[in-house]
C-alpha cells in the first residue's frame, strides 16, 4: 500500500514489516495488494520465457504461487515453518487471512535470510556519478536500505573495486543537517561497492556478473534491482542479457529504465514490446524524477489533505494552469543528445504532462499505485491532441552581456550546423472532461533563459462585481488570486491574496501567503532519486509510469512533432539570457493569459 513520505524513510526496515505495520495489516487483509519485500514466500521476477525452466527444477514438495506481479513465489526451504497459504482446487494458493499473517510474522526471515542487489548498469557515466550513487548512500545513511544489500556497477570500461570506490567517493556527501560519522558511514557504504566489467549485448559477461552476485548473496533469498543508466538504444539488448543471465533464481527482479522512452509513439511501443520480452509490466519501472521532487509530491497531499482547495479545483474556480519550466544554461556539450530529442521531448512530454496529470486527476480510490496511475491516464485520455497552431517553438542564439558573449545552439560544437531543434517551447493544451473544460493548461519550457526554475501557477477567476474595482485599477489581472508551487530551486508554496494596505486611506496591494520550505523546515529535502530508488526496492509503483501512461502521453505529442520535422518549421530566435521568444506571449494572449513568471512581483 501507498505511505505517505516524509523527509525520513519509513519507520520500519524496508524489508522487515513488523507484526503491527500497517502496511503489512493492508497486505494481509486486502488481495488486492502487490507482493511485497519481507514476506517468507519471496516473489521472483524471473523472466516470463524461464519461468517454466524454473518450476521444472523446483522440488515436488515446494509450493508455487503466481504473485500479483506476474512472478513465482515459492516457499523457502529450509524454512521450518511454510507461510500459511491456503491450497486450492488445481494446486493454486490463495493468500493468508490477517490471523494466519499474524502467526507468520512471529518469525523473521528478512533479518538472516534475504539481500538486495543494486547492480547500475552504466556506472561510468554522468548520472551515475552525480545522481545514483550518491542517492543510494543517502539512502543508507538514512538507515532505509536493508542489513544486506550490495552495489554493483556495470559498464564497459575496464575499472576496478578500488577505482569505482574512488570515482563514487568523489560525489558523496551527508545530509547539511546531519553529519555525525559521515567518514565512517562513506567508508562502510563503499565496502559495500563492486565493479564487473563487461558489454551490455553479453549474456556471458551478464552471467560473469551474476556469479559475483552469487558470492555476496551467499545463499539468501536474492532480489535483484537493475538500474539502466545507459544509451536507450541499448536497453533491450542490456534486458534481455540480465533477464536470461543474471535475474535472481528465488527472489524478484526489477528493471529501472531511464528516459527517453522512445521518440514517438511508434518507436515507444517497440521499446515497450521489446522489453516485455523478457519482464512483465510489474518489474518495469520507469523513472521520471521529476515525480519525486518534493513539490510534486506534495501535489495530492495539498489538493486532497485541505478542504480549502479541493472545492476550488475546477473551471468554475481556476482560469488557467501554468506550468512553467527554464534553465539559465544552454545544451554546453550534450547538444549531440539533445539535438535528437529537443526541448519537447526532453521535458514537455515527460516532466511536465506527468505533473499536469497528477495535477488534475480525479480524486482516487486510495493512493494504491494502480489507483493513482489509472486517475493520471483518464486525464491524458481526456486531453486533446497538441496541435501546431497551439505551439512556439524557439532556439537560443548569440548574445553578448556585460562584455560576456554567450553561444548560439547552433555554436556547440556537437550540435549539426543548421539544425532546427528547438530549444524552447510554449505550448496550449487542454482537458476535454467535465472538471476542465475551456480551461487553458499553459506549459513552458526552455534552455539558455534568463533565470533556473520549475514551477505550476494556478490562476484563479476575477471576482465578480468585486467592491474594490476602483481601487484595483483597469488591470484586473493583477488582482487575481495565484497560487504558486515552486518545484525548485527554493522550494515553496505561496498564494497571493489582495489586502489592504495600513493606513487611513483604502490602498490595495497583493501580498504573499507564503510557505518557503527552507525556513519552515530545518531538514534537507532529500533529492528525487533517493525517493524514487527507495519506491524502487519496496516495490511501490505510484511514482513510476506504466505503458498505458505512456501510449496516452506520446499520442498528444507524437503528430505535432512530426509536422514540425516534416515542414522543417524554423523556430523564433531568442538571445541567450532572455525571456524567451515573443511569441509565447502572443500565444498566451491569445488565451487571455499572461505568464506568471514575467510580472514584476512574480
Amino acid at each position: 500500500m501507498a505511505t505517505l513520505y516524509s523527509t525520513h524513510c519509513r519507520s520500519y526496515s524496508p524489508l522487515t514489516p513488523s507484526p503491527s505495520s500497517s502496511s503489512y495489516s493492508s497486505y494481509c487483509s486486502s488481495s488486492s495488494s502487490s507482493s511485497k519485500l519481507g514476506h517468507v514466500a519471496v516473489s521472483s521476477s524471473a523472466p516470463k520465457r524461464f519461468l517454466a525452466a524454473k518450476l521444472s527444477v523446483l522440488s515436488q514438495n515446494q509450493n508455487v504461487a503466481r504473485m500479483q506481479d506476474g512472478a513465482v513465489a515459492t516457499a523457502v526451504t529450509p524454512i521450518e515453518n511454510d507461510f500459511p497459504f491456503k491450497k486450492l482446487k488445481g494446486g493454486l494458493l490463495s493468500e493468508p487471512s490477517t490471523d494466519e499473517c499474524k502467526d507468520a510474522v512471529r518469525f523473521d526471515i528478512n533479518e538472516n535470510e534475504s539481500t538486495v542487489s543494486i547492480t547500475v548498469v552504466g556506472a561510468s557515466g554522468d548520472l551515475a556519478k552525480k545522481k545514483i550513487f550518491p542517492a543510494l548512500f543517502a539512502l543508507y545513511y538514512e538507515g532505509c536500505l536493508p542489513k544486506h544489500f550490495t552495489v554493483y556497477g556495470y559498464a564497459r570500461s575496464k575499472m576496478t573495486d578500488a577505482e569505482l570506490r574512488t570515482m563514487v567517493s568523489k560525489t558523496l556527501t551527508c545530509r547539511i543537517d546531519k553529519r555525525e560519522n559521515c567518514g565512517e558511514k562513506m567508508e562502510q557504504f563503499l565496502e559495500r561497492c563492486f565493479y564487473h566489467s563487461g558489454q551490455y549485448d553479453s549474456q556471458e559477461n551478464f552471467a560473469e556478473l551474476d556469479k559475483k552476485l552469487k558470492e555476496h548473496e551467499g545463499g539468501k533469498v536474492s532480489n535483484r534491482l537493475f538500474y539502466l543508466s545507459i544509451p536507450p538504444n541499448v536497453f533491450i539488448d542490456a534486458v534481455r542479457c540480465a533477464s536470461l543471465s543474471a535475474s535472481a533464481g528465488n527472489g524478484w527482479t526489477r528493471v529501472i529504465v531511464e528516459k527517453p522512452f522512445g521518440r514517438d509513439s511508434e518507436s515507444s511501443a517497440a521499446l515497450t514490446k521489446g522489453l516485455k520480452q523478457y519482464l512483465d509490466e510489474d518489474q518495469i519501472f520507469r523513472i521520471d524524477h521529476y515525480l519525486g521532487k518534493e513539490l510534486v509530491e506534495n501535489l495530492s497531499v495539498l489538493r486532497f489533505s485541505n478542504l480549502i482547495f479541493e472545492p476550488l479545483w475546477s473551471r468554475q474556480y481556476i482560469r488557467n494552469v501554468q506550468f512553467i519550466f527554464s534553465e539559465d544554461f544552454g545544451t554546453e556539450g550534450r547538444g549531440g543528445y539533445f539535438d535528437n530529442y529537443g526541448i519537447i521531448r526532453d521535458i514537455m512530454q515527460n516532466h511536465l504532462l506527468q505533473i499536469l496529470a497528477l495535477f488534475a486527476m480525479e480524486t482516487p480510490v486510495s493512493l494504491d499505485a494502480e489507483d493513482i496511475r489509472n486517475e493520471k491516464v483518464k486525464v491524458l485520455r481526456s486531453m486533446r491532441p497538441l496541435e501546431i497552431e497551439n505551439m512556439v517553438i524557439g532556439q537560443y542564439k548569440s548574445h553578448t552581456k556585460g562584455g560576456v558573449t554567450y553561444p548560439a545552439y547552433t555554436d556547440d560544437k556537437t550540435v549539426p550546423k543548421g539544425s532546427l531543434t528547438p530549444t524552447f517551447a510554449a505550448a496550449a493544451l487542454f482537458i476535454d472532461n467535465a472538471r476542465w473544460d475551456g480551461v487553458p493548461f499553459l506549459m513552458k519550457a526552455g534552455k539558455a533563459l534568463h533565470n533556473k526554475k520549475a514551477e505550476i501557477r494556478v490562476q484563479f477567476r476575477h471576482v465578480p462585481g468585486n467592491l474594490y474595482n476602483r481601487n484595483i485599477g483597469t488591470d484586473l489581472d493583477l488582482a487575481t488570486n495565484e497560487l504558486v508551487i515552486r518545484v525548485q530551486p527554493d522550494e515553496a508554496i505561496y498564494l497571493k491574496i489582495n489586502n489592504k494596505v495600513p493606513g487611513l486611506g483604502m490602498r490595495l496591494d497583493r501580498s504573499n501567503l507564503n510557505l518557503h520550505y527552507a525556513a519552515r523546515y530545518s531538514k534537507e529535502i532529500p533529492d528525487a532519486y533517493e525517493r524514487l530508488l527507495l519506491d524502487a526496492i519496496e516495490g511501490e509503483r505510484r511514482l513510476f509510469i506504466r505503458s498505458d501512461e505512456l501510449d496516452a502521453a506520446w499520442s498528444l505529442f507524437t503528430p505535432v512533432l512530426k509536422e514540425l520535422e516534416e515542414k522543417r518549421i524554423i523556430p523564433e530566435y531568442y538571445p541567450y539570457g532572455s525571456r524567451g521568444p515573443v511569441g509565447a506571449h502572443y500565444l498566451a494572449a491569445r488565451y487571455k493569459v499572461r505568464w506568471g513568471d514575467v510580472s514584476v512581483e512574480q
